[in-house]
């Protein structure tokens, strides 16, 4: 075939075909030669166009059902060869290789398979390889070769070659990137749903030292935590998006920070009548209630100044009544597992701009996902599940045991196991009284979180995300009253701890686990 290689070749293979007659017809009339195959070639051939298949440059029929058909070192060839090499041309002419100057190419749908649930043997069909090979070559050699493998930019292509004959080498150049970020995104998301449908879904397990996580970019953000900083919104490409939104104004960078300290919230009380209100990633009010009205009052009530300009959570849908309550105050986002028709019309009627999170408890990236955090010096990984609550059976009491306290203990830890450490709550009647978050030292949250609480905190209980390391904070808490203390222990001076608490007549519960939150 080496009468072939004076002419201009466009290799087409393509499994979403949106857009694809338009640059097929331009490539033609711009004299290229189309080659494709299969399910492309009778998709072009069906358009009238004239095409040549795979099989008619490699002289090999498709084989292994399909699974073999552009994996050829004519198809290799034609796109690897460099132009400006005088021994490369020697050997696509001895060969008769063809020169591909454009491949557009898209793969096979993993992502949309997997999210089908379909099974093991059908996502491993749904593994591209031989376009995944044409996508790598043609970047690789974007000097010479044109690559498209997205839809939405074969209309500019096709401009330019309609004008200039040809790519420019600037578009060649962005589009290869973008093909080589398609690939990269594309095996992550086969290792990444393998391992999980194989049982290995953690990053932590033995002998893994390499962790690829497939983004997918759902949205461009107004800006980032302040307004000189671009941000932008991705997701995980093997999991669903976790909510919906209804209402107001586009989510902001620091509302989706704020929003999933809520779902964590809300997600720990689940199986309560409860609401949370977050304020800079720290609860500012957090409340049970035998409704959810009275929850939400609740939580209001700890600090309805912070509580301005929030962002509520509920573990249950929100009702009528709960919802006038709510529009009496200004919030940003309200997310719940849903809103009755009566609650969400009062909402949006009344707050313009008031964001609806409709999210599903039983939906927990905690479980699952790792969390990755970036720092200067590398990128942070750990498991981040919702810890497990404290349970009476499950730690020691020092002291007289209060169990007629202990829903406002385990409600308490729960408060500060979501608030930023150093961290202290105060609890009292389901109620959170007093929070003090991210302070340096532990005995300054509790002295807050107890100036907060006021003549409240007599009677009241206190928690604290991880040990005392000094009697001076149960001195604090003796001075204000606080009639039982649930903490996880493990300082060196746990015994000075406990021994003041005995001294003081405060009974105290050591659980023994930690829930930092930095």
């Amino acid at each position: 075939m080496t009468e072939l290689s004076s002419e201009r070749f466009a290799l087409i293979s393509v499994y979403d075909k949106t857009n694809i007659e338009h640059l097929a017809r331009t490539l033609i009339n711009s004299g290229y030669r189309l080659v494709s195959s299969s399910g492309t070639m009778r998709f072009l051939q069906g358009l009238g166009l004239d095409v040549l298949s795979v099989e008619d440059i490699t002289r090999y029929p498709h084989m292994l059902g399909g699974r073999v058909k552009t994996i050829h070192p004519k198809i290799a060839g034609g796109i690897l060869f460099r132009r400006d090499h005088p021994s490369d041309q020697d050997e696509v002419n001895l060969h008769g290789i063809p020169p591909i100057d454009v491949v557009v190419c898209n793969l096979y749908p993993f992502e949309e398979t997997l999210k089908s649930g379909a099974s093991l043997d059908e996502l491993i069909e749904q593994i591209d390889i031989g376009g995944v090979t044409l996508l790598r070559a043609a970047a690789k050699n974007y000097k010479h070769v044109t690559v498209l493998c997205d839809p939405e930019d074969y209309i500019e292509a096709a401009e330019e070659i309609k004008e200039k004959g040809e790519v420019s080498l600037k578009s060649r150049e962005r589009y290869a990137v973008k093909a080589l970020c398609l690939t990269a995104q594309y095996d992550a998301t086969i290792s990444l749903a393998l391992s999980q449908r194989l049982g290995l879904d953690s990053p932590m397990m033995t002998g893994i030292s390499r962790l690829a996580v497939p983004l997918v970019k759902t949205r461009d953000l107004r800006y980032g935590e302040n307004p000189y900083q671009r941000a932008s919104l991705w997701l995980k490409a093997t999991g669903e998006q976790p909510f919906q939104v209804t209402g107001g104004k586009e989510l902001s960078y620091n509302n989706i920070l704020d929003a999933d300290a809520a779902l964590r919230g809300i997600s720990m009380l689940k199986g309560l009548c409860a609401c949370v209100i977050i304020k800079h990633n720290n609860p500012c009010g957090a409340a049970i209630g035998k409704t959810l009205l009275q929850a939400f009052e609740g939580a209001v009530s700890c600090d309805p100044v912070s509580a301005f300009g929030g962002i509520v959570g509920f573990t249950e849908p929100v009702d009528k009544e709960t919802a006038e309550a709510l529009s009496n105050r200004f919030f940003e986002v309200v997310i719940a597992p849903g809103f009755d028709e009566e609650a969400a019309n009062v909402l949006l009627e009344r707050r313009k701009g008031l964001r609806l999170i409709t999210v599903n408890l039983g939906w927990e990236r905690w479980d699952s996902n790792p969390l990755l955090r970036d720092t200067s010096i590398g990128t942070l990984v750990q498991e981040d599940p919702i810890p497990t609550p404290p349970e009476k059976n499950a730690g020691t009491w020092y002291g007289v045991p209060r169990d007629d306290l202990w829903e406002d203990m385990a409600f308490a830890w729960r408060c500060a196991a979501l608030a930023k450490s150093n961290a202290i709550a105060v609890v009292k009647d389901g109620r959170l009284i007093g929070i003090g978050a991210g302070f340096t030292n532990r005995v300054d949250a509790a002295r807050f979180a107890l100036t907060r609480s006021g003549n409240s905190s007599r009677g009241a209980v206190m928690a604290s995300d991880a040990f005392f390391p000094f009697p001076d904070t149960v001195e604090v808490a003796h001075s204000h009253g606080i009639a039982a203390i649930i903490q996880p222990g493990g300082s060196v001076r746990d015994q000075e701890v406990i021994s003041k608490a005995l001294e003081l007549g405060i009974p105290m519960f050591v659980g023994g686990h930690r829930t930092f939150r930095h």
